[in-house]
């Protein structure tokens, strides 16, 4: 009688299955016919896959000592080499997953609901990483390699991807997925999200049917796209829309809109297509607004043009900590972008484009909040003056860790408000000297 006890059959170390798993892959693409899978519909397709994976496993002699759940999952890691993206497909399909970082081929971090967390998935090594890169961005007309070792992409459901390889990378290639929300978020959601609250809600939608200037700031996954977005549900549904992106992703549920996205250079330099370009263009379209959804260089002057020449109700965001230092990168952008004027003359020119900033940040507990707003109220001397209509005030952490806090109004009236009286707009001017808790 055998006393020593045995190792189960199911046991394979990761390696070990790592190996065999793109082995049966690469036999797979090797007498796959590529050319049908658009042809087929994804059933079929995933039923064939199947088939032949399962024949590879007997024809290859491979010993896979795996479960039948394990063995399931081995089929859909196949699956998901071949028609999604290898080891981070799963979190392509996990609603509540906002970011997917790929810092080296070993290394996956991904974000949910505001935190950031690694994960046990990973690719074989860096040519298994570049595939899946190559894979992205070839889809949409992009390339990346040592000559344009940057690129940014966006994949068929619209999510953003930014990719880095060597010899910049130096650890090997790098990406970065900004997930796409399936589900367009509106006013209500962000106020069951604690994004803001009602009364701020009802301010904000004047402020876009009034026909203001608005500059969303705030730091990077704070919530300035989302926050546009919804924003843009209050423009009414008989108004001419442009939209100006690197990558486009605003999703606008109005019919009369008009989708631009600027493109890269080629691989000779030439046809590159920035978002100045696309700002001047839009001019010419008839446009009763004009969105931008991010500005970063020398489209700031153009955009700052269309608001102050008939294009009002326009919308676009900033990368800024604060409302102040918003104003400050405009200026920096503008002088940035070669033009030879008086810092005086640049800064009333800003002052007289736009009309309100809204500020939102991510807290310490990863949730995102509209944190101030501002409107601008001219000049003193060489300085543009604004006065804060609200702003929200930390008051601590609950046992849960969650930030709690409250708004306090400034105790100003708006000057906004006449023009919420004009185009009928009601907003109890009483919450203007109020706390409220959030």
């Amino acid at each position: 009688m055998e006393l020593i006890k045995k190792k189960p059959a199911s046991v394979l170390s990761s390696n070990e299955y790592a190996d065999m798993k793109f082995r049966v892959h690469d036999r797979l693409i090797e007498i796959l016919d590529l050319t049908l899978i658009d042809s087929l519909d994804q059933p079929e397709l995933k039923h064939q896959i199947r088939d032949l994976t399962e024949r590879i496993l007997i024809e290859g002699n491979f010993d896979l000592p795996l479960n039948y759940e394990e063995r399931e999952r081995f089929h859909q890691e196949i699956e998901d080499e071949v028609l999604g993206l290898g080891p981070i497909e799963p979190f392509m399909r996990d609603p509540s997953v906002s970011d997917i970082l790929v810092n080296t081929y070993s290394q996956i971090y991904v974000e949910k609901y505001g935190k950031l967390e690694p994960t046990d998935a990973r690719f074989k090594d860096d040519d298994h990483l570049m595939k899946i890169i190559d894979k992205i961005v070839s889809a949409v007309g992009r390339r990346v390699d040592e000559f344009c070792p940057m690129v940014d992409a966006r994949l068929a459901d619209g999510s953003r991807v930014n990719a880095i390889i060597s010899p910049i990378a130096v650890d090997g290639p790098s990406l970065s997925i900004r997930r796409f929300a399936i589900e367009r978020l509106e006013l209500d959601d962000l106020i069951n999200l604690k994004t803001l609250i009602p009364e701020v809600g009802e301010i904000l939608r004047g402020i876009v049917k009034t026909r203001l200037n608005v500059l969303i700031s705030g730091g990077t996954g704070s919530g300035k796209t989302t926050l546009l977005n919804v924003l843009s549900r209050f423009i009414p549904a008989d108004e001419r829309i442009i939209t100006i992106e690197d990558s486009a992703e605003l999703q606008l549920k109005q019919e009369h809109v008009v989708r631009l996205e600027t493109r890269p250079p080629n691989i000779e330099g030439k046809g590159e297509i920035t978002p100045r370009d696309l700002v001047r263009n839009s001019l010419r379209m008839r446009p009763d607004r004009i969105i931008v959804g991010e500005v970063r260089g020398a489209e700031v002057v153009d955009m700052l043009q269309a608001m102050n020449t008939g294009h009002d109700g326009s919308l676009t965001t900033i990368h800024a900590n604060s409302p102040r230092d918003a104003l400050i990168r405009m200026e920096t952008l503008m002088a940035m972008s070669g033009l030879n004027i008086p810092h005086e003359a640049v800064r009333r020119y800003i002052s007289s484009a736009i009309d309100i900033i809204i500020h939102s940040a991510r807290l310490v507990d990863g949730s995102r909040k509209v944190i101030s707003l501002q409107e601008i109220t001219g000049m003193e001397g060489d300085v543009i003056t604004m006065q804060e209509i609200f702003a929200f005030e930390q008051t601590g952490l609950d046992d849960r860790g969650k930030v709690k806090g409250r708004y306090k109004m400034g105790g100003i009236m708006p000057r906004f408000i006449e023009k919420f009286v004009a185009h009928g707009v009601e907003v109890p001017c009483n919450i203007f000297d109020k706390v409220l808790d959030v």
